[in-house]
């Protein structure tokens, strides 16, 4: 399904991308999300509900991804525009290979990542250490690795996790990886208790995650798009999660039919609740926000965790030029 074909000039918010583009024909941007459309990916649909993408002059079409595709490699291929990242390993992972991605906008502070636990058995933390956790592949070389180096858990203690809570429901000496606004949800609803959940950002986990990506070149040669499509989407993000989000949310149930609205109300409810879009320095420097220190402070917890080698050339992963914006600073609720 085509998302671009709604044609709105109405907006809630002023966009403070270059105003050129609003005096000539809308200019066709793709934009592909990393998985089927979700409230985690709102804020970019509130923009092509509300015709924030319109009145910046771009017209934005929005294609999911999914198990079944891989939209970064579209990008790489220049079949679409910009790709929503997942946190700054996987810029940084691109640096190290020569992939020229860049990272131009941060919208998730804290990575949503949790580590869930049946209550009593969990109640801290520390106490994750006492259970059997199940971590998938992904996690296991990644954040894990973190945990292991940083807060003293184990290789023992790890079982591969494939996806279905049902282990972890059935044994309460079992905790599992979920997604904050996702798995906790779907738990309370299937076993009728609600899970202890920990996010790992909360531990230090310090990540920026769902962030914009877009190549070098389309930097260099149309930086005034770039901008256009980042603030529209900060602007968005703003208007999804603190203003009236029904036209997005109708065209997220729309793109995943398997997307009820109680599960977006849930997730929204999360990410307001945990500061997922909305905290730390973003409170200053406006959603989307992204600085030297914090990617520093990454890089180096990866390299002391293993993940990543020194000397990588990390700074070359993001650019700062397209946002810190202050997009909502001072007219939240």
């Amino acid at each position: 399904m085509t998302l671009s074909r709604i044609s709105t000039l109405a907006c809630a918010l002023s966009v403070g991308a270059t105003a050129s583009f609003a005096d000539d024909p809308l200019t066709p941007v793709v934009f592909g999300t990393n998985w089927l459309a979700q409230a985690e990916h709102g804020g970019f649909y509130q923009s092509v509900a509300d015709g924030t993408y319109a009145a910046c002059g771009l017209d934005v079409e929005i294609i999911s991804g999914g198990p079944q595709v891989n939209n970064r490699a579209l990008m790489l291929a220049g079949r679409i525009d910009f790709h929503m990242g997942g946190d700054m390993l996987q810029a940084f992972n691109a640096v190290k290979e020569g992939i020229p991605v860049v990272s131009v906008a941060a919208i998730f502070q804290k990575h949503p990542q949790v580590i869930i636990a049946h209550p009593g058995q969990a109640d801290s933390w520390d106490d994750l250490k006492d259970l059997t956790l199940l971590i998938g592949d992904n996690g296991y070389t990644s954040y894990y690795q973190w945990m292991i180096a940083e807060h003293g858990f184990t290789a023992a203690q790890r079982q591969p996790y494939t996806y279905n809570p049902a282990p972890f429901i059935a044994d309460k000496q079992k905790g599992m990886q979920g997604y904050l606004s996702s798995e906790p949800y779907a738990i309370e609803k299937e076993a009728g208790f609600a899970p202890n959940v920990f996010l790992i950002a909360d531990a230090g986990y310090s990540s920026y995650a769902t962030t914009i990506e877009t190549m070098a070149d389309t930097i260099a040669d149309n930086p005034d798009k770039v901008a256009c499509f980042v603030d529209g989407s900060l602007t968005g993000w703003y208007n999804y999660l603190y203003g009236d989000s029904s036209g997005a949310d109708d065209l997220i149930k729309a793109s995943n039919p398997d997307m009820s609205q109680d599960k977006i109300d849930f997730a929204k409810k999360m990410m307001i609740e945990q500061g997922i879009v909305d905290s730390g320095r973003a409170i200053d420097l406006g959603i989307g926000s992204m600085t030297d220190d914090v990617i520093e402070d990454f890089y180096t917890k990866m390299v002391a965790s293993g993940v990543l080698e020194e000397g990588l050339d990390w700074q070359a992963a993001y650019t700062l030029e397209f946002t810190n914006k202050s997009v909502g600073k001072d007219i939240k609720p």
